[in-house]
């Protein structure tokens, strides 16, 4: 396959890894970076399959700044919701291009790994099986790829474990346990799950490689980056700082927004997103919100 992965981030330079090994892969990105095969936006918006690793607040503002519809295919690497609309990334691409020609990837894979070509499996989802068949074949050899049509809960799934990660680095930089770290995340998934079928999505997705697989990997290591950002948060540093510290992206402080915006508008219940966003928007004490939560 001719694939063009556009975004050079961490994330977009392992998939351009992945993708490699068996394909005619080229990357490009906003700023030139010293990669091989990097070529312009204007070629690579050319090639017939894209992976688009751009995180999820700058989506919009990308496509109708850099894309025109040439018919291409397009796989969606990031995960998150818009903040300033509670959109999904499916509902902002689908505004550019049908959904037949849409692909999300989703499964625990930290990106570090991946360059190293460590066993990994990954998830991908579309309403067009073909399509998500094709990109799944076209992973090399140490990823297993499997393929599923519930793209609404591949979206939720990958968007609220990086909010649950942010809890879960509070709780290990608080020195609460293990047992505690365990219900935090088991009633994670169980919230993830509720805010997931409210808007259709298949409960079986959510104990999936996307769901669970993900949730675990994400809210329990430091090579996560929301991880670390709750670590920060226990440390009682502020967002700025912990922003500044990480130098990256991490998308669970937008999405943690995003999420209590839907949850006050849609009275949804979901307590660890509303103490996240509790933590990061007004700097509550995260022990208030330990008590919090157990109460």
């Amino acid at each position: 396959m001719k694939i063009a992965i556009i975004g050079a981030g961490k994330w977009g330079q392992a998939l351009y890894h992945a993708y490699s090994q068996e394909n005619d892969v080229v990357i490009s990105s906003r700023n030139t970076k010293d990669i091989d095969n990097f070529v312009s936006m204007q070629e690579a918006l050319g090639y017939e399959y894209l992976v688009l690793a751009i995180p999820a607040q700058f989506v919009r503002a990308w496509m109708e700044e850099n894309f025109v519809d040439q018919g291409q295919n397009i796989l969606v690497a990031a995960k998150g919701i818009e903040t300033s609309t509670g959109a999904f990334l499916n509902e902002i691409y689908g505004s550019f291009v049908g959904e037949e020609r849409l692909a999300f990837i989703s499964g625990p894979s930290f990106a570090t790994e991946v360059q190293q070509s460590l066993p990994t499996a990954l998830k991908i989802s579309s309403t067009n099986q073909a399509l998500a068949q094709t990109y799944a074949d076209a992973l090399p050899k140490f990823i297993k790829g499997y393929v599923s049509d519930d793209v609404v809960g591949a979206e939720v799934s990958g968007a609220y474990k990086n909010v649950i990660a942010i809890a879960g680095g509070v709780c290990e930089g608080l020195g609460l346990g293990n047992n505690a770290k365990a219900a935090l995340i088991s009633r994670g998934l169980v919230e993830m799950t509720r805010f997931g079928e409210a808007f259709g999505a298949k409960s079986e997705t959510f104990l999936s490689l996307g769901g669970a697989g993900d949730l675990f990997l994400t809210a329990s290591s430091t090579m996560s980056r929301n991880f670390r950002v709750g670590l920060g948060l226990a440390k009682g540093q502020n967002m700025d700082e912990i922003l500044k510290e990480l130098g990256e992206v991490a998308e669970g402080v937008p999405t943690a927004k995003a999420l209590y915006k839907i949850a006050t508008d849609k009275e949804l219940y979901l307590p660890i997103a509303q103490e996240v966003y509790a933590m990061i928007e007004e700097g509550k004490n995260p022990l208030e919100s330990v008590k919090d939560l157990l109460s």
